[in-house]
């Protein structure tokens, strides 16, 4: 059966508003429009919708503060936002991502980029909802049938992790034995550090492979680019944990807050210079701590397409030259005592 999105248009501009809708007319999406930002806070008292679409610069209500009032209205607050704008500096871009945009376009729109980011945002969306009821599901069947117990669960919660993995896999270029190295690579630093119990162990285990689903919503054009970065280019990239956050962080279940906190976190240094909360020493929990030394061994020694694999040698100095810097020196000590089972899981897998 077909699905269909309601997206909201909001821009000053109506040739704006139709230019959109002549893009992704063709797609299964119903479309309402406001000409400005009173227009629209009426219309979402209205009706709901799969995303919107919200230009900054407005005349009267602009675009950052209807964003505030979605965020800030428990009904609609989840509503996903892609702003539109000609402004493409560092810090417009950010104060959109602080309000809880999770997405930006650039005027004039290039076709297949607006065509991919709204179709990511809205098909993202309508998954959460369907998590969120397939979860709520779950806990009630539990509360009112004694014959489904926790393992029940715990499969339910483990096949959803494996589907986001493969679509993890597919949408960043990932390849799956990356995600069962970094798998195996947090189990066993966190087994020999010893601060996990058994149950810990497991968890790490499952949700490691999820530290970057946040990719699936970076442009493939970054993802896949051969060469370095550039300043806005890296800024998109560097938001990946907060895509991640705010595809996992609504779940009621113990597997997924933490396959989040993961995922939020595995890109935070030990020294504070991380990002994108730039926490500091045991700030960052310990499943962060772990996968982010098992993430960036695992991507320095094998070869990705802006770089060519590093030896195990040569990715244990940078890692261990790193100690205190981004990442917590008793972990390193772990890793180094223990050097020659890591190198047999990179060379293995």
């Amino acid at each position: 059966m077909t699905v269909t999105y309601n997206i909201l248009i909001v821009d000053d501009v109506s040739e704006n508003i139709k230019v959109a809708i002549n893009i992704l007319k063709n797609d299964d999406y119903n479309f309402s429009y406001a000409l400005n930002g009173e227009e629209a806070i009426e219309i979402l008292k209205m009706k709901r919708f799969d995303l919107v679409l919200l230009d900054i610069m407005m005349p009267g209500i602009d675009g950052y503060q209807v964003c505030k009032l979605i965020k800030n209205t428990p009904a609609i607050k989840e509503t996903p936002i892609i702003f539109l704008t000609a402004k493409v500096d560092i810090d417009s871009i950010e104060k959109g991502f602080s309000l809880g945009a999770v997405d930006y376009v650039t005027k004039p729109f290039h076709p297949i980029e607006l065509k991919v980011r709204v179709r990511n945002h809205v098909e993202l969306y309508r998954a959460k909802k369907q998590l969120n009821k397939h979860n709520i599901n779950l806990l009630a069947e539990i509360e009112g049938n004694n014959k489904l117990h926790f393992t029940e669960l715990e499969l339910a919660q483990k096949e959803i992790i494996y589907i986001l993995t493969e679509l993890m896999e597919t949408r960043s270029g990932e390849t799956a034995s990356h995600v069962k190295r970094v798998a195996n690579i947090s189990k066993l630093l966190a087994q020999l550090d010893g601060r996990m119990d058994q149950e810990e162990l497991k968890i790490i285990f499952l949700v490691s492979p999820l530290h970057d689903i946040g990719k699936i919503l970076v442009d493939n054009n970054i993802l896949h680019k051969a060469g370095p970065l550039n300043d806005k280019e890296f800024l998109a990239m560097k938001q990946h944990p907060v895509y991640a956050n705010n595809i996992l962080n609504k779940s009621q279940t113990k597997l997924i807050k933490i396959a989040a906190l993961v995922a939020y976190e595995h890109h935070e240094n030990y020294d504070g210079s991380g990002y994108p909360q730039g926490l500091v020493g045991d700030d960052i929990s310990l499943f962060g701590r772990v996968v982010a030394i098992a993430d960036v061994l695992d991507a320095l020694t094998h070869k990705r397409v802006y770089k060519e694999a590093w030896s195990f040698e040569k990715a244990s100095e940078f890692i261990v030259e790193n100690s205190g810097i981004k990442f917590e020196p008793r972990l390193i000590k772990t890793f180094t005592d223990n050097a020659e089972s890591f190198k047999k899981i990179i060379a293995e897998i």
